[in-house]
């Protein structure tokens, strides 16, 4: 019995390594320097950031691999909720560095790019964002756009609850933040970032 269990788990891993192999498409395929080049970076937070591979299903059903770029104590999170969305086949669009958006957030957003760290500044005010330690990742933003007064982040972004990648308080992908003590702009009050998963650390 014992062998047999080991010879379809072996044959399982095969199996998927195998249809990896053929169907995978990459989105992101960068070296660490490649990843931060472009900017300045002050060292200690430069030495706490790690890139890592992530496996997820895009819109267009197909396997993709991307990259992201985090603070070192959020890659084990990280890593771990992507197996879970990419188990429950949640549409992620791609997954790449915003050093390919020349660290624009903007841009980011509007190439409906997930991204976890960008040095920068919180939006009209001179406080550094979790995103600067790369303790914030931004999810799908075209489906899950930051209101605010009624304005929508990117623009041109709707959320739609019956949109396939859109976030809501009951998807399991908040669920799997929540539970690693993440927070998720969803339950904001004064605005609505439905893109946004920060962990907030002393």
């Amino acid at each position: 019995m014992k062998k047999l269990f080991y010879f379809l788990f072996s044959f399982s891993i095969c199996v998927f390594s195998q249809t990896d192999k053929d169907t995978l498409i990459v989105d992101s395929d960068m070296t660490f320097e490649e990843s931060i080049a472009g900017i300045s970076i002050p060292e200690v937070i430069k030495n706490n950031l790690v890139l890592i591979d992530v496996y997820y299903f895009s819109f267009d059903g197909k396997l993709h691999k991307g990259q992201i770029l985090v603070h070192k104590s959020a890659s084990q999170d990280i890593t771990e909720i992507f197996e879970k969305v990419r188990e429950i086949k949640f549409p992620i669009n791609k997954v790449v560095p915003i050093v390919k958006y020349g660290w624009n957030d903007d841009s980011s957003m509007r190439a409906n790019n997930t991204s976890a760290f960008n040095y920068r500044n919180l939006k009209g005010v001179n406080i550094v964002s979790y995103h600067s330690k790369g303790l914030a990742i931004d999810i799908n933003p075209m489906q899950n756009p930051h209101i605010k007064r009624g304005k929508s982040i990117p623009e041109g972004s709707t959320y739609d609850k019956s949109i396939p990648g859109t976030i809501t308080e009951s998807s399991q992908i908040v669920k799997e933040f929540r539970k690693r003590g993440w927070m998720w702009g969803g339950f904001w009050r004064s605005s609505k970032d439905y893109q946004h998963f920060e962990k907030r650390t002393n």
